[in-house]
């Protein structure tokens, strides 16, 4: 069974650093609640560990089943609750993908595996926020 263990230091204000893999990270909060706005706030970066996640897994997958794409990229738009705990009560997510002979049958296949099996992400996300997706080709 593998392990991560993370920790973040304080750095004055809201800022914090963390380090992942060897990369550093900031972690602070806007002006408006005491930070400096050195870096990123924790929520958006659950955005990005979904989009990091499933991202990855749907381009392995393509290239697995030889589905002929130019360019690929995945949005995600959080909606956080008004009150607290402020969490994602919804979380939706884009699918783009560029080609001339992109076989959907195949990206959607990709996609389905991602969201339904491989993300481990989306499945921890999943259980407190509705997920869907759209899939959008562009030539």
């Amino acid at each position: 069974m593998k392990e991560h263990t993370i920790e973040v230091d304080y750095l004055d204000g809201m800022a914090f650093e963390t380090e992942v893999d060897g990369h550093k990270i900031i972690l602070d909060a806007e002006e408006a609640v005491g930070g400096k706005d050195r870096g990123p706030s924790p929520k958006p970066l659950v955005l990005v560990s979904l989009l990091g996640c499933t991202s990855m897994d749907v381009v392995s997958l393509m290239k697995k089943m030889r589905v002929n794409f130019d360019d690929f990229k995945v949005t995600a738009k959080g909606v956080l609750a008004d009150e607290h705990p402020k969490y994602y009560t919804n979380i939706h997510l884009e699918y783009h993908v560029w080609g001339k002979d992109v076989d959907h049958a195949k990206v959607e296949k990709c996609v389905a595996l991602s969201t339904e099996r491989y993300c481990g992400v989306h499945f921890m996300l999943s259980k407190s926020s509705e997920m869907s997706h759209e899939i959008i080709y562009h030539k």
